[in-house]
């Protein structure tokens, strides 16, 4: 299924030949650089299964996003349920992850602003979080991009205090604010 199409991309359900692509995508140092690590092929395999199991559960996650001109997977665009304690969870988190060759050609901003217009106008979301390591310049970019609004930094629970990739910033847009 078509969730999102835009100009240049199609956010759908995932094809078992996204897969391969999608492990050598996860185990990219230079896409994971903003990530504790870079996921093997069996960590992508469980995380393959937590998207396939939440786009089933909720009727949304992390879309599969494939260039229309060439039906190139490139990573994927979408929504997650953020559960992890904090004092803004839980919550739905917009966010992003594309192969280093689809870079710098404005992919995740056109992917990312047609999904929140099909959160908002399609699935009833009133309120969409993104966060990301203070580090990751281009991450930040893209929900500004993207029209969201900074919040404030925090210490992501989920990653050692002393880590470089420990302080995270935190982005809201609400459907008042499209």
């Amino acid at each position: 299924m078509i969730y999102v199409e835009t100009l240049r991309l199609q956010l759908s359900d995932w094809k078992e030949t996204d897969l391969e692509p999608f492990s050598r995508l996860n185990a990219d140092e230079q896409v994971m650089m903003y990530f504790p690590k870079p996921l093997s092929k069996e960590e992508t395999n469980v995380f393959h299964q937590s998207i396939l199991s939440e786009l089933k559960e909720c009727g949304f996650g992390l879309y599969a996003v494939e260039v229309k001109e060439n039906k190139e997977f490139i990573g994927f665009i979408g929504f997650h349920k953020a559960t992890f304690k904090a004092d803004f969870t839980p919550c739905i988190e917009i966010g992003w992850r594309l192969k280093k060759e689809a870079w710098g050609k404005g992919y995740a901003t056109e992917g990312a602003s047609a999904c929140l217009q099909y959160g908002f106008n399609e699935l009833g979301f009133s309120d969409v979080y993104s966060f990301t390591s203070d580090v990751n310049k281009p991450s930040k970019n893209v929900m500004k991009k993207i029209g969201m609004n900074f919040i404030k930094t925090f210490n992501h629970p989920k990653i050692k205090n002393d880590s470089p990739l420990s302080k995270h910033v935190l982005f809201h847009i609400s459907q008042k604010g499209i």
